[in-house]
Formats: structure tokens, C-alpha cells, sequence
């Protein structure tokens, strides 16, 4: 049987988009780097990010931008993510498992919602590293773009230092409108 995992980095963040990884491994891949992308420091995170890109069977990822989430929600918006990195692998898979209590309705195989996968599922595990990786670098991307914000260091999540950044710059193009972006910074 053919599993895909699936995960998204990026639903709590005040700005950028949603990014979902959706990732095959091969029977004789080392899990033994595998954990929840929030439990791996940078260093091993991206250490396994290059052999999941080396040695997975087949991976993809997709992202949803923030004026997607503004116009559908957070929620839609992750599903959506979702639903296209699991329609970018291209090898035949029986069963997608996807971190969290929701399938993306109308995936092209079936579906099973597996509620805090990322901690047992490798293919999870996997698909979280995979998303999270890429979200950073991105965000990285954006302090250089749109400086003062610091989304090199908090990759965009509601941060004290962030919220006091949009009080005073007040928000920039990929900040999510839709989100309370002008609570107290605490």
C-alpha cells in the first residue's frame, strides 16, 4: 500500500502564506531522523529536509497566499494547500493520511484525518519538515522584501516584537487583513 502524509506549516501566522508538503518515503528511508518539524531544531530540520528531498519516492509542495486565506479562511485556504500538494505527486497512491481532524473535501484518493500525526506518522513527519522548511525560507525571503517586520526571526506568528512592528509600520502586503493584527503586543 502507497501512503501519502500531508502537512502545513503556517496557519497561525499574521502574514505570508499557508504552505502544505504532501510527501511518499520508500520503505528502507531513515525514519530515525523523522520527528514533528516543531520538535527538530533548525539544524536538523533542514538536515532532513535534504534527505527527504533525496530519498522520498515522490514529494510536493503548495502553498496558499495570504490573499487566499483572506478570501476564504485559514482553514479553507490549508485545505486547499493540501488538497494541490497531494494532487502534485505524480506516482500512483492508495491512501493520503493528513495531520489534523479535516481531509480536504474532494481528494482524488482517499482520505484519513489523523489528529497530531506528525508525531507517529513518518510520512507526516516527513511532510511537516518538508512545509515548514520551505515556509522559512520563504519568510526569510520576505524581511529582505519588507524590512522592520523581523520575519526572519519570527517567520510571521503573532510575536510581541511582530505586533509591535504593525503598530508602528502598520501592516505590510503579505500580512492576512482578515487576521487581528492590531491586539496589544504583549
Amino acid at each position: 500500500m502507497i501512503i501519502c502524509g500531508i502537512d502545513e506549516a503556517g496557519r497561525g501566522p499574521l502574514a505570508g502564506p499557508v504552505v502544505a508538503a504532501a510527501v511518499v518515503l520508500p520503505g528502507d528511508f531513515p525514519v530515525q531522523i523523522l520527528a514533528d518539524s516543531k520538535a527538530l531544531s533548525a539544524g536538523r530540520r533542514f538536515a532532513a529536509e535534504k534527505i527527504i528531498r533525496q530519498r522520498a519516492l515522490a514529494f510536493h509542495i503548495a502553498e496558499a497566499s495570504h490573499t487566499k486565506i483572506d478570501e476564504i479562511n485559514i482553514l479553507q485556504a490549508t485545505l486547499t494547500a493540501m488538497k494541490d500538494a497531494l494532487r502534485g505527486i505524480k506516482i500512483p497512491v492508495d491512501e493520503a493520511l493528513i495531520d489534523g481532524n479535516t481531509c480536504p473535501p474532494g481528494c482524488p484518493v482517499p482520505c484519513r484525518a489523523i489528529v497530531k500525526g506528525d508525531t507517529f506518522v513518518y510520512e507526516i513527519m516527513a511532510a511537516s519538515i518538508l512545509a515548514k522548511t520551505y515556509r522559512d525560507r520563504l519568510m526569510e525571503a520576505c524581511a529582505l522584501k519588507y524590512p522592520g517586520y523581523g520575519f526572519e526571526k519570527h517567520k510571521g506568528y503573532p510575536t510581541k516584537a511582530h505586533r509591535e512592528a504593525i503598530l508602528k509600520l502598520g501592516p505590510c502586503e503579505i500580512h492576512r487583513k482578515s487576521f487581528r493584527l492590531y491586539e496589544q503586543a504583549r
